[in-house]
């Protein structure tokens, strides 16, 4: 069984910070178990929450404006958490001693599939 980590755990490791190990098994659930995307996308944007705070309070004018400011910041942040979560998935499963493969369980699967059709016929092939 997987134990969660506290609150102040989980914010220290939005920001980047390595869990304990006994918190291993969780880590390598959220990074590469089932809903790991979402929960990556999820993880970003709070990541993200003091900045669109700022950007709201911190501007004057209309309502709208500000909300439309802090929607574009959010769409880019999407986007930039989109474009490289292979490469954080794996910074983060180094960071607490788990390997290095970006590979969901999903995608493991998947992959050894392929691997095993593209050995069935190849090995055919060279005999």
């Amino acid at each position: 069984m997987s134990v969660r980590p506290n609150l102040i755990e989980w914010i220290k490791y939005v920001y980047g910070a390595a869990l304990p190990e006994s918190k291993r098994e969780w880590v390598r659930n959220d990074l590469t178990g089932p809903m790991a995307v979402p929960r990556h996308l999820i993880r970003t944007q709070i990541a993200f929450l003091p900045l669109y705070l700022a950007m709201y309070f911190a501007f004057d004018g209309a309502v709208w404006i500000r909300l439309l400011m802090v929607l574009l910041a959010v769409l880019l942040a999407g986007i930039f958490s989109a474009s490289y979560m292979q490469q954080n998935r794996v910074v983060r499963l180094r960071k607490n001693g788990l390997g290095d493969s970006p590979l969901t369980a999903r995608q493991r699967v998947l992959a050894d599939a392929a691997k095993i059709r593209y050995e069935e016929v190849y090995a055919a092939r060279r005999t």
